[in-house]
């Protein structure tokens, strides 16, 4: 049997949005320096936050899981597509919304 749907958040939360875009490169340039000059170290601390193995890699079910997890709107056709077209803007992008609800004490 196929799944063939998204988990969907069952809490009373209204979706949210990410919190920077995926081209917000200003918003924390050393996060997309660290991203463009040391990408496989990027992806370890991102692991090591997400309580991930750093062996796994960045992965395009890593962005949907956290995406799912935090209520954020978006597909997985979304994903798909970032993490393909953008792979590099699109980890960027999940440590600096990572890093900001650390910020915020909701990560």
């Amino acid at each position: 049997m196929a799944v063939v749907t998204q988990p969907q958040f069952r809490g009373s939360a209204m979706p949210s949005e990410w919190k920077t875009g995926i081209c917000d490169f200003c918003d924390d340039c050393g996060t997309c320096c660290y991203g463009f000059f040391c990408f496989p170290c990027l992806g370890c601390t991102i692991a090591r936050d997400m309580d991930e193995c750093c062996l796994c890699g960045l992965t395009m079910p890593m962005r949907s899981v956290y995406r799912t997890k935090y209520n954020i709107k978006g597909s997985l056709c979304t994903d798909f597509l970032y993490h393909q077209f953008c792979f590099v803007c699109s980890v960027c992008q999940l440590k600096r919304d990572i890093d900001k609800r650390k910020e915020e004490g909701t990560f």
